[in-house]
């Protein structure tokens, strides 16, 4: 081999390990991209995939040159040519000039800003590849600017109105420190609470501020939120609303959300006050209201009146907290339009560096001066109204305690440990053991057969089965979590064992230490208070979402209803095991248990009818009420099996199935779009096989269809009913495992679709013109 053939061969060899560590960077780069950027706003960021199959066009266009020219020049004078010009400085400018030239147009309108056009010189002119980069390369700047504008004036419309609502809250903590030193050695004050008295008129609310309420409400409801970030403040209200007692249940909803909004004047401003009926007591304050205005004032037919708005120290600290948690929101909204700027210029950078690498020109400077000077990276009005929040939440809020008011504008999230993965495959591979073991035993000792005298299936087989049931789920619901974020004992002891169990798990629950996990378990019987108490209280996703959760676990309620009756009446002690079963008032109330979960779903549906007043809320009421009424007509049947109940049990289930089929497809998964380019799929997917999509539909239907084994009685072989319904049991967990995980992703992409990454907090006060 020659030399010149030798030092061809290594110059291939070299750049074939460049190229492949530059690839290696491009894949590092991408991922932490991906991992950095913001979920809900994926689609306004660069679209730096699609740049890289741009770039690589090119790259493998240049390959495809080389080979067929096969030039190699290495005389001196070229080299010393090249030398030269790369030292020149008029050559370097000449050259830069010579590539491209970025045009700046003015859009035709304001909001879109200033739009950027690359024209390919000489050089680059002939090259299809680089005209549709460079074309890509445009579109993406044009796109991160607007949405960067766009998003910049949301934030600083919010930051303006976060101003005025903390003028207004100054003031009125101001008067009323200065109407409580005044009257602070007064009797009243040790019987009643100091306030601010302001007049107020219940004028009917303008058609933008009704636009704007129901927007809020939206916004509030569709996303996750704190139960203790955003409270309400309700006003002891007097005055007429004007309506007669002969009213419409629409005129009732629209007359008990307009007790939310009152106008009224203080020190001096025109301003309205929003009380949104978010509690128990505040909905049955404004029933009691409207009812005694009526039975007062049936007479009077005005529109508007006056009265007093009284203010106290209460109110103001609702006030207070309403603002605290829309700074925090909009301080996580600012940080999050600072990564998107970042992260964006990070991207711009890397990939003119690979365009330089790959085509040997230098583009960077030219490009990159453009992209500087654009409106995304140049404006710091994002950055001022930063400090600006920052600087008032520590004056206001944290109580001149930077550290402090950090934790609430930046805290600090838990780092994963590598046990939770650990124990989760420890705990996965002993419960698969034991249930072979289970099964295996259970067969060989005849454990499920036909029995005249099953003592142990009468008595410890619901306790058992009401557990596996209930960790089952616990085990689906980790899996879905886990998918979204990647000694022996005497005869009389074993009777007590599963009582002690379930007590020591409440006990656990309540538990007021901060121990083990005290937040969640805080924020579950949060949960499960607002699930119990619906529709008294405003229903937000977790609700909602919970609340399904237990439509599948009606077969566990029922066995933890017989828990605690055989505990509390001691059958356990007497081994009287049909106590429980002859009692008419524990059949009555476990038909009771069997409709609560529906029950309490369907006032959820009505609470979000009457706060948003969408109509789909209603239909999907009726999907719940239809699942009571299936439920309703099985009992019947239970009780008097004749052919007509059983027709009856076939038409309702049959009707309640189909009805939840459309509504698990279209509204939860937004699956079935005829319109989409993914057929009978939705246009964006998170998970690249379609297929899955397609086998979970079809896994839906056949879980779904387990209810015809409760009508039909049908047996497998000699199984013990109970193992059946154990059995029918576990696939509806299962059913609602796979929805959970459609569910979750039709609700990001909703999110995502509108750009839905921080909540809107609604505000306390509003200020209204004199006309309205």
């Amino acid at each position: 081999m020659s030399l010149r053939a030798s030092i061809e061969h290594s110059q291939v060899i070299d750049s074939a390990h460049q190229l492949k560590k530059q690839r290696e960077k491009m894949v590092k780069f991408s991922k932490q991209f991906e991992a950095q950027l913001v979920p809900e706003w994926k689609d306004a960021f660069v679209d730096y995939w699609q740049l890289k199959k741009d770039l690589k066009k090119i790259h493998l266009l240049n390959i495809n040159n080389n080979n067929n020219t096969a030039t190699h020049n290495s005389s001196l004078s070229n080299t010393l040519f090249t030398s030269i010009k790369k030292f020149s400085l008029f050559g370097h400018q000449h050259r830069e000039h010579e590539l491209i030239h970025v045009h700046k147009k003015l859009a035709s309108s304001a909001s879109k800003g200033d739009m950027y056009e690359t024209e390919l010189l000489e050089q680059l002119a002939d090259t299809d590849a680089a005209k549709e980069f460079f074309a890509c390369l445009d579109l993406q700047l044009n796109k991160v600017n607007q949405f960067y504008q766009k998003k910049e004036k949301e934030f600083m419309d919010r930051g303006e109105s976060l101003r005025k609502q903390m003028d207004i809250l100054i003031e009125l903590k101001t008067a009323f420190k200065q109407q409580r030193a005044k009257g602070g050695a007064s009797a009243q004050d040790s019987k009643e609470e100091a306030s601010i008295s302001c007049t107020f008129s219940s004028e009917e609310d303008s058609v933008k501020d009704k636009t704007e309420q129901e927007q809020l409400q939206e916004n509030s409801t569709d996303e996750l939120e704190k139960t203790d970030e955003v409270a309400y403040a309700e006003g002891s209200i007097s005055g007429e609303l004007g309506k007669p007692i002969g009213m419409k249940s629409e005129d009732i909803g629209k007359q008990l959300r307009s007790v939310s909004s009152r106008s009224f004047s203080c020190q001096g401003k025109n301003l309205k006050i929003n009380i949104p009926l978010t509690t128990p007591s505040r909905t049955f304050s404004a029933i009691s209201y409207l009812v005694w205005e009526d039975l007062v004032n049936q007479s009077s037919k005005k529109c508007t009146s006056e009265g007093k708005l009284h203010i106290n120290k209460t109110k103001l600290h609702h006030a207070d907290k309403m603002i605290r948690g829309a700074f925090v929101e909009l301080y996580k909204g600012l940080g999050y339009l600072k990564t998107y700027r970042n992260l964006n210029m990070l991207a711009f950078i890397k990939i003119l560096k690979k365009f330089d690498k790959v085509t040997g020109k230098q583009v960077l400077p030219i490009y990159l001066k453009v992209v500087e000077s654009s409106y995304f990276n140049s404006s710091d009005k994002v950055m001022n109204l930063a400090d600006e929040v920052e600087e008032l939440f520590i004056k206001h809020f944290a109580d001149e305690d930077r550290r402090k008011a950090m934790k609430y504008l930046k805290p600090h999230h838990r780092k994963e440990s590598h046990s939770v993965t650990f124990f989760i495959g420890l705990f996965t591979g002993c419960f698969i053991a034991l249930f072979v073991g289970y099964v295996i035993m259970a067969h060989i000792t005849g454990l499920y057969r036909r029995q005249s005298s099953s003592i142990y299936m009468e008595t410890a087989y619901p306790i058992l089965s009401m557990f596996s049931l209930l960790f089952l789920h616990f085990f689906l619901y980790g899996c879905n979590i886990f998918a979204w974020r990647k000694a022996r004992y005497s005869y009389t002891q074993v009777q007590a064992i599963p009582g002690l169990l379930l007590l020591t798990f409440l006990l656990l629950l309540v538990c007021p230490f901060n121990i083990i996990y005290k937040s969640s378990r805080c924020r579950l019987l949060r949960v499960i208070r607002n699930i119990v108490l619906s529709p008294l209280y405003k229903v937000v996703m977790l609700d909602f979402f919970m609340a399904d959760q237990l439509c599948s676990q009606v077969p566990m309620l029922r066995n933890l209803e017989y828990v605690a009756c055989y505990y509390i009446t001691g059958s356990y002690k007497t081994q009287d095991t049909g106590y429980c079963m002859r009692a008419k008032h524990y059949r009555d109330l476990a038909y009771a248990v069997s409709f609560l979960p529906y029950y309490w779903r369907a006032m959820q549906c009505a609470r979000r009818w009457f706060d948003e007043g969408q109509t789909s809320h209603l239909v999907n009421l009726g999907k719940y009420v239809s699942a009571m009424l299936a439920a309703g007509t099985k009992v019947a049947y239970e009780k008097e099996r004749s052919v007509g109940w059983l027709c009856l049990v076939v038409i309702m289930s049959t009707f309640a199935t189909v009805y939840q089929l459309y509504w698990d497809f279209v509204k939860d998964w937004g699956l079935l779009q005829l319109n989409s380019k993914n057929p009978l799929l939705r246009n964006e997917l998170m998970l690249r096989r379609k297929i899955i999509y397609y086998f979970s539909m079809g896994l839906n239907l056949i879980l779904r269809l387990a209810w015809l084994q409760t009508v039909l009685h049908s047996s497998f072989g000699h199984v013990d009913y109970r193992v059946t319904g154990l059995f029918l049991a576990a696939l509806e967990v299962i059913r609602r495992g796979l929805w959970n995980f459609y569910r979750l992703e039709n609700e990001h992409l909703n999110n995502a679709g509108k750009f839905r990454a921080v909540k809107t907090v609604p505000l306390p006060f509003h200020e209204v013109d004199e006309q309205d």
